[in-house]
């Protein structure tokens, strides 16, 4: 396959190209500098330059070209309200007029689940991110792309597990970038979870068995 992320300098898009350049696919990506370019390009990725804050719809459907499915985990991690509009919410809403566009159905999101850091006492920053996360779901859900949603609880850098609880809701906790990105690798090669809403938790079943375990019965 020929899988085009947005986000791919970020901590689960890095991963995640890693994972499927191995598993011998072609991985492009979207880039802001060229230092980005070439440290990607020594790795085997084939990178295009483009601020996904810019670019229209058109020339975004240019640079996404004629690969198979689009994984959009860019994300702005509740950050300055300007940049968490700009990228988690115009930006995916470019994505996906851009997937149209360019004729790509599939297309996956990286998302975060509803009541993360409800514990806490949020930020005016951090309450704007999560809502504008919720409406990027919402957008998505509603397009008629093959698109799958995946809502992970709070991210960690610890090594992956290789196993996660997964499944249409799952409780808040934490779970590792490695064993999103490696279950994002499997649910962009099982083309029968379409049109769905995942949540991904840390759990104790194997990724693989995790994501046949949540194919839906026909």
């Amino acid at each position: 396959m020929e899988i085009f992320i947005i986000g791919i300098t970020g901590g689960i898009g890095s991963r995640l190209a890693d994972k499927l350049l191995a598993a011998g696919d072609t991985v492009r990506g979207l880039v802001r500098t060229p230092a980005q370019h070439d440290a990607l390009s020594a790795r085997g990725i084939h990178p295009v330059l483009g601020d996904l804050a810019m670019l229209s719809p058109a020339a975004l459907a240019n640079a996404l070209g004629a690969a198979d499915a689009v994984v959009f985990s860019a994300g702005s991690n509740g950050g300055p309200a300007q940049v968490t509009t700009a990228i988690d919410g115009d930006g995916l809403s470019r994505t996906i007029e851009a997937s149209r566009l360019a004729g790509i159905r599939r297309l996956i999101s990286v998302s975060v689940l509803p009541e993360a850091w409800r514990e806490r006492e949020l930020s005016d920053q951090e309450e704007h991110y999560f809502a504008v996360k919720k409406q990027g779901d919402i957008a998505l859900s509603r397009s008629d792309l093959d698109w799958v949603i995946l809502r992970p609880s709070m991210l960690t850098d610890a090594p992956g597990a290789g196993t996660v609880s997964l499944g249409p809701a799952e409780a808040h906790g934490e779970i590792p970038r490695e064993d999103v990105a490696e279950l994002l690798k499997e649910l962009l090669h099982e083309p029968r979870i379409s049109r769905q809403i995942l949540e991904v938790d840390d759990g104790q079943t194997p990724i693989p068995a995790a994501v046949q375990a949540n194919v839906p019965w026909r």
